[in-house]
């Protein structure tokens, strides 16, 4: 669960920074008010999904979708431009975001082994 707000939420970090640049120095209201609204909502799910996740593995997959999403719309929306760098840095982002999901599986998965070990051992002396 606490994946799926993370995504969620990344999606939201994504228009908050995209907005931002429509914003003109919040000098234009309609994506001053997206901006902030994004912010929020962001903000928001971004504390629901730490109610599951490890808040620095939480925040760095966050900002690590966040940012390869921003690029990638930038690029697209905006005309900014694609270099070979940005695809290697994504890349990088991307293979460290999924290491930390394996290990955050797989820490979560020992953690339930031992916690049966130890109401086994505990039944077996009663």
């Amino acid at each position: 669960m606490g994946w799926a707000w993370l995504l969620f939420s990344s999606l939201f970090e994504i228009t908050f920074a995209l907005s931002t640049e429509a914003t003109h120095a919040f000098t234009r209201l309609g994506p001053s008010l997206l901006t902030a609204a994004a912010a929020a909502c962001g903000i928001y799910t971004l504390s629901q999904a730490l109610k599951y996740v490890d808040v620095g593995v939480g925040y760095t997959v966050w900002a690590g979708i966040g940012g390869v999403g921003t690029v990638i719309f930038g690029t697209l929306i905006y005309d900014e431009p694609m270099t070979i760098w940005k695809v290697l840095a994504f890349v990088l982002i991307i293979g460290g975001g999924t290491t930390l999901r394996i290990t955050d599986k797989i820490a979560a998965d020992k953690k339930v082994a031992e916690e049966r070990v130890a109401e086994e051992r505990a039944k077996a002396t009663v």
